[in-house]
């Protein structure tokens, strides 16, 4: 593939100014954007799996966003891992460029960030584009001791500068990348371009909405049509809504049961994407521990045994521990989505099966999804 001339990302995103001037109904154009009845009541965060087109990146979608409200752009660190070609090292943390996007009066519209489980159609071949590169790191102390030092607006020859003050040390330059070493010779910390077209993944983050949430959706992905994004091959939409109703052991018990008893029957209706990364079907351990009626504890040494993480069906682990991070049930299953009257209709339906989690009654094994969604409906006030 020829390299592509990389200003077109960012003389579009110095240009807040022409965004702004465009239509607002364009932002929100889109086969589902008729005006309706609310349809979720709960406080739900969505994130949401995009790519943008060739010459395009997620800061460009940033400024577009907040030229369009009059915000601003701040970028952010954003904290993941990746696979490691170096001998006895399992994987490298990493820190890549994301951008939080507020509104004039302040308030968070949204963030935008890599997602390393995007990855079909990108050239990794491709250099990187001026002003994008990463940190790498071993440790996860030493990267968020390093997030909180460095600047992710700032540049790659002097970025791992108010690290390096820290330990007196001075970096150095190899090749492509940047190496931190303290006095004694050990690696702190790696600076490297970002090739291979990262910056085209775009992960949409927004707060918590208690309401809204359609025309919330409408401003953020209709821009993103707008400049081209699509659903990528991987993609899935993951929803957070609040975990404090269902850390009681039964509304825990049953959430374990939706997903554990009908796994296919859930996936099939939301057509979930094959596709997706880091889905799973709950632990054993955990699933066997809601036959009976267990207690809290029952249900976190379940949880233990069966080495539950966040990479599921439903991430369950900040609801069970004492001093959660996000306290939220996180589903990981709808499938990749742009249109966000799409999104509203599956998320509806989840928060529906989620109040029925809520009943003390067992949800049994054999029942139909759609008639749980019509009970829970139904009891509503």
């Amino acid at each position: 593939m020829t390299p592509r001339p990389p200003k077109s990302a960012d003389q579009a995103a110095r240009r807040p100014d022409q965004a702004a001037r465009r239509p607002a109904d364009q932002a929100a154009r889109g086969p589902a954007d008729q005006a309706g009845p609310e349809r979720l009541r709960r406080r739900i965060g969505f994130e949401i799996e995009l790519m943008a087109p060739p010459g395009v990146s997620r800061r460009t979608l940033a400024f577009d966003l907040a030229g369009r409200c009059g915000g601003s752009v701040r970028p952010v660190w954003h904290h993941d891992s990746e696979p490691s070609l170096a001998p006895g090292l399992g994987r490298f943390l990493h820190l890549t460029q994301g951008f939080e996007v507020r509104r004039a009066d302040g308030s968070l519209l949204c963030t935008l960030v890599d997602d390393v489980t995007l990855l079909d159609g990108l050239d990794p071949r491709a250099p990187a584009v001026p002003g994008w590169f990463r940190i790498l790191t071993d440790d996860g102390r030493l990267l968020r001791l390093i997030a909180a030092q460095c600047d992710p607006g700032s540049h790659l020859p002097v970025v791992l500068d108010p690290v390096a003050e820290l330990w007196g040390a001075e970096t150095r330059e190899h090749g492509r990348f940047l190496r931190l070493d303290d006095p004694a010779g050990a690696t702190i910390a790696l600076a490297a371009p970002l090739s291979g077209e990262r910056e085209r993944p775009c992960e949409v983050i927004t707060p918590p909405l208690a309401g809204g949430h359609r025309a919330a959706l409408a401003e953020l992905l209709g821009p993103a049509r707008e400049l081209g994004f699509s659903v990528p091959t991987e993609a899935a939409v993951h929803l957070h809504l609040d975990g404090g109703p269902f850390r009681a052991p039964h509304a825990l018990a049953n959430v374990v049961r939706l997903f554990a008893h009908h796994r296919e029957p859930l996936r099939a209706l939301l057509a979930t994407n094959p596709a997706c990364r880091r889905l799973a079907p709950l632990p054993e351990q955990l699933v066997a521990a809601v036959a009976g009626t267990p207690a809290v504890d029952d249900l976190r040494s379940a949880a233990a045994d069966g080495g539950l993480t966040k990479f599921y069906d439903v991430n369950l682990t900040q609801l069970l521990t004492d001093t959660p991070v996000r306290d939220t049930v996180e589903v990981r299953i709808l499938p990749g989505m742009l249109d966000e009257g799409e999104i509203v209709d599956r998320a509806a339906l989840i928060e529906l099966l989620l109040e029925r989690c809520l009943d003390p009654e067992p949800i049994p094994a054999g029942a139909d999804l759609l008639d749980l969604a019509a009970e829970a409906l139904a009891g509503r006030p």
